[in-house]
């Protein structure tokens, strides 16, 4: 994401919200509390990346009917996750906000985000569990389910370090090769998804 030039009139955020990009907005803004992200933290970052292009706290917020203060907050949050950056617009001494609009870079964004704030930790806690000094007083039994937990979560962890700087190509290539490799690692063939 890089500073832009300037682009649409301000009153442009208001052609984002057909009843496509409401009901994009609404949905995201939903995922988001379902990851324990804000409501409207998630919708702000579906209008930006809908809009595909800079827009500043006031547009943001009427477009969204939502206090000024409230997408302020919001757009912090933003910025703190990665999920948006500050650009300035030749003429316009506002601040704008804009997010990634290639897919793939946003997801890996929230992946990589997720796993270092809710991911690491647990891994970190599991390892100061086994290092303390009382650890070996615990139950063996015990000791052998964090053991296993932290080897799991490690493993994974692994993973998805090794999947996060994998080029988007070559993820794809990857994920239409699964569909193929499951049935031979005796996993159940895929279901066929909904008709486009």
């Amino acid at each position: 994401m890089t500073a832009s030039a300037p682009t649409a009139s301000p009153d442009a955020g208001a052609d984002l919200l057909t009843p496509v990009g409401r009901r994009f907005v609404l949905h995201w803004g939903e995922m988001g509390v379902r990851w324990g992200v804000n409501r409207t933290v998630a919708q702000i970052h579906a209008l930006l990346f809908l809009a595909g292009r800079p827009m500043h706290a006031e547009e943001i917020a009427d477009t969204l009917g939502v206090a000024r203060s409230n997408a302020s907050t919001s757009l912090r949050e933003l910025i703190n996750l990665k999920l948006a950056t500050v650009v300035h617009l030749l003429g316009d001494r506002r601040d704008h906000f804009e997010t990634f609009t290639d897919p793939w870079l946003l997801c890996r964004t929230i992946v990589r985000e997720r796993k270092a704030r809710e991911f690491d930790p647990t891994v970190r806690l599991l390892e100061a569990c086994i290092d303390d000094p009382a650890f070996p007083a615990e139950d063996p039994a015990r000791q052998q389910r964090i053991r296993a937990t932290l080897a799991l979560m490690a493993q994974v962890s692994g993973w998805v370090d090794e999947l996060i700087d994998v080029d988007p190509q070559t993820l794809t290539r990857l994920m239409k090769l699964g569909s193929r490799i499951g049935p031979m690692l005796g996993l159940p063939a895929p279901k066929k998804g909904p008709k486009r």
